[in-house]
């Protein structure tokens, strides 16, 4: 069994899906894992509540139900095999199992970054079950390219986190750099071993005077929908967009060197800032980022001495809070309660999948 965990934005969304423009982002304890056992010519992929199965003809998957869940899964399995085929090992048929922790027991999930956990773990069931030992960095890519073949527009911050666990620094790779390449190479062993134009990831440590909360406001959101959407209404409005990418990366960049230099005080003001520079993002580009009980959530946690924000996409899902460990948490978390948030138990695991940092 493999697993990848789901993850947190910490800060410097909307502005990360741009290359050169950082953020923080943490892997978390609940996890995404897949299971894959040898079966004889017709393969399975199963989950909780459902299930395909295909075969491969000419080394291309055929799944028997088109109306499946499992699109993020079957592009991992193709971009892996090609890789695997690249190095020279035969393909062969077997059933992928899933299970999640990534929703809730009513099936909503929490926005932990479900679809970028289940395609990380494919791709690291598919490289143990061939045999196959990479480094991070080939999984990061070959988890990449799957997950970027049906959401073109994502920054990757979330398959970073998923990869390489912890709190990491990220700036996304450029894509239209990439997507020429795919054009024009065929070569997948040179393509994987290619440094990224614009890719970076850094592992970061919290300081041991803070501490992550994370509340659930039991509301979805969706990503590609809410960065589709600042596509469109930047159009002929680029100074404004410029300048907003610009503050972003300042106020992240301010953040990252508080966790190089284990400054809690510079962590904790640029995540306020953050979210000042968000809802000034929001109200310029008509999103709704930070709705009523993402404002509740943060309303509370600064009451409490917590710096808040929404996290990720924002419109729902998560809100993050960093406060000090003399901070009374419970009180949060119960003032949370009353109000429709659901205190979320998670701590930030390493690349081992160790509690570190919360």
């Amino acid at each position: 069994m493999q697993k990848a965990p789901g993850k947190l934005y910490i800060a410097g969304e909307y502005a990360v899906t741009e290359p050169g423009y950082p953020a923080i982002i943490a892997a978390v304890d609940q996890f995404v894992s897949v299971t894959i056992s040898q079966t004889e010519k017709v393969g399975r992929i199963r989950s909780s509540d459902q299930a395909t199965s295909w075969k491969r003809e000419k080394n291309h998957l055929l799944v028997s139900d088109q109306k499946h869940p499992f699109r993020f899964v079957l592009s991992a399995i193709e971009h892996t095999e090609s890789y695997i085929q690249a190095i020279g090992k035969k393909l062969t048929v077997y059933q992928l199992t899933i299970s999640s922790e990534l929703a809730h027991r009513n099936g909503k999930k929490y926005g932990l970054g479900s679809s970028a956990a289940v395609t990380v773990a494919t791709v690291r069931a598919l490289l143990a079950f061939y045999g196959i030992k990479v480094d991070q960095s080939i999984v990061f890519k070959l988890a990449a390219l799957s997950h970027l073949t049906i959401q073109e527009n994502g920054s990757c911050g979330d398959v970073a986190a998923c990869v390489y666990g912890g709190w990491i620094a990220y700036t996304s790779f450029d894509r239209m750099w990439l997507k020429q390449l795919l054009q024009s190479e065929r070569d997948w062993l040179k393509l994987l071993h290619l440094n990224w134009l614009g890719l970076s990831v850094q592992q970061l440590v919290l300081p041991s005077a803070l501490h992550l909360l994370v509340g659930w406001t039991g509301t979805p959101s969706s990503t590609p929908q809410l960065v589709s959407q600042v596509e469109q209404e930047r159009k002929g409005r680029e100074d404004a967009y410029l300048d907003f990418l610009k503050q972003s990366k300042t106020c992240v960049d301010q953040m990252i060197a508080g966790f190089l230099t284990q400054r809690p005080k510079d962590i904790l003001s640029g995540v306020r800032e953050n979210r000042r520079i968000l809802s000034r993002f929001s109200s310029l580009f008509g999103l709704s980022i930070e709705t009523e009980k993402l404002y509740e959530l943060c309303t509370i946690a600064e009451k409490y001495g917590g710096a808040a924000k929404s996290s990720g996409a924002g419109g729902g899902d998560c809100g993050i809070v960093l406060v000090d460990r003399k901070t009374d948490a419970s009180a949060i978390k119960e003032a949370w309660k009353k109000a429709g948030i659901v205190p979320l138990e998670l701590h930030v695991c390493d690349k081992k999948y160790e509690m570190k940092g919360s």
